[in-house]
C-alpha cells in the first residue's frame, strides 16, 4: 500500500481553545514556509481549501470549567465537516491549527469516515502534552488540553457528540509520542483509560525508533492512520513559536526519524499541524521546521538506502 499522493490543505485559524494568542496564524505561516511547494516537490497533488471560518477569540475566563465552549464547539463541528468531505472524495486532509482543540472536529472526522469505510484507525499524537484534561481536572478551562478525553468521550455533551457516536475513538487506537508535561489528576485519568504512552523517558532509556516500531506495530492494509502533529512536541531549541514550550523534547533527528518511519508504514491518510504560534517564533523558523518534518512524512530522506 502505498500512501496517498492527494492532499488537501485545510486552514483552521483560530486560537480559542489556548492559553495564548497567536495560533490563529498558524495557517499563514505554514503557507509562508513553502508547505504546498515542498509537497509538490515530491509529487504530490496538492489543493489549498484556504481557510475555514469561525467565531472570533473573545478572550474571556472560563465558565463552569471550559474556556470559551461554544466557539470551541462552533470550530469543531467546521473542521470536522471539512476533514469528513475531502476524506469522501478520497483525498488526505492536512489540517493547519489553530490550537490543538481542532483535533476533536479532525479526528472525530476520521474516525467517522473509518466507520463509513470499515476500517482500522491509529492515532498517532505527538505532542508534549497528553491533553487528557477534564473541566475537573485543568487548572486553566483551555480546551486544547482536554481533545483527547473528549474524544474518548470525558467531556461536554456539545463535543463528546461531534462525530456523531460517543465515544468517537478507543483509547486503544491512541499511542502518544513525546510526553513531557502531564497534569497530576489528568496523569491518574491517563492510567485509567490505559493510553498507550511513549514519553520522554522512554524516548530516552529505548531509542525514539524502538517507541516508533511499536506505535506503529499491528497496522495492516486495513489500517487508517492519523497524525495529530503538534508543533510542541519538538524541542524549543528548533520550535521556539509554541504557546506551551516544555524543555527536553526530541532532537531534530529524532524528529526526523519518528517522521520517515511513519512514511515507511505507507498508511499514513490523515493529519493535523497544530499549535503553530507566530507570534512566538523567530523570523518563521518553527513554520520551516514544520515544513521540513512533513516532507520528510511524505518521503524525503537523508537515507542512501536503495
Amino acid at each position: 500500500m502505498t500512501q496517498l499522493r492527494n492532499v488537501s490543505l485545510i486552514g483552521a485559524p483560530t486560537d480559542v481553545g489556548a492559553g495564548a494568542r497567536g495560533a490563529s496564524m498558524g495557517p499563514e505561516a505554514m503557507r509562508v514556509a513553502g508547505l504546498a511547494e515542498a509537497l509538490r516537490a515530491r509529487g504530490v497533488d496538492v489543493v489549498d481549501r484556504g481557510n475555514l471560518a469561525g467565531p472570533s477569540n473573545p478572550w474571556l475566563p472560563p465558565v463552569d470549567g471550559y474556556r470559551h465552549l461554544d466557539e470551541v464547539v462552533a470550530w469543531n463541528r467546521t473542521v470536522h465537516e471539512a476533514v469528513y468531505a475531502e476524506l469522501k472524495t478520497g483525498r488526505l486532509p492536512i489540517m493547519l491549527g489553530g490550537d490543538h482543540c481542532l483535533g476533536l472536529g479532525s479526528i472525530s472526522a476520521v474516525a467517522r469516515h473509518c466507520r463509513d469505510t470499515g476500517k482500522k484507525l491509529r492515532v498517532l499524537w505527538l505532542d508534549a502534552h497528553a491533553d487528557f484534561n477534564t473541566s475537573a481536572l485543568t487548572p486553566s478551562g483551555n480546551i486544547h488540553g482536554m481533545p483527547v478525553a473528549c474524544l474518548c468521550g470525558f467531556g461536554p455533551q456539545q463535543l463528546i457528540e461531534i462525530g456523531g457516536q460517543v465515544p468517537a475513538i478507543n483509547p486503544k487506537w491512541i499511542r502518544q509520542i513525546g510526553i513531557r508535561s502531564v497534569d497530576e489528576g489528568e496523569r491518574r485519568l491517563v492510567h485509567e483509560q490505559d493510553l498507550e504512552v511513549f514519553d520522554m523517558r522512554f524516548i530516552d532509556e529505548m531509542g525514539m525508533r524502538h517507541a516508533m516500531e511499536l506505535a506503529l506495530a499491528t497496522l495492516d492494509d486495513n489500517t487508517h492512520l492519523h497524525v495529530s502533529f503538534d508543533v510542541d512536541f519538538l524541542d524549543p531549541v528548533m520550535a521556539p513559536g509554541v504557546g506551551t514550550t516544555v524543555n527536553g523534547g526530541p532532537t531534530y533527528r529524532e524528529a526526523h526519524l519518528c517522521m520517515e518511519m511513519i512514511h515507511d508504514t505507507g498508511r499514513m491518510a490523515s493529519m493535523d499541524l497544530v499549535e503553530l504560534n507566530p507570534a512566538l517564533d523567530e523570523r518563521n523558523k518553527t513554520a520551516l521546521v514544520a515544513v521540513d518534518l512533513i516532507e520528510s512524512l511524505f518521503g524525503k530522506s537523508t537515507l542512501m538506502r536503495k
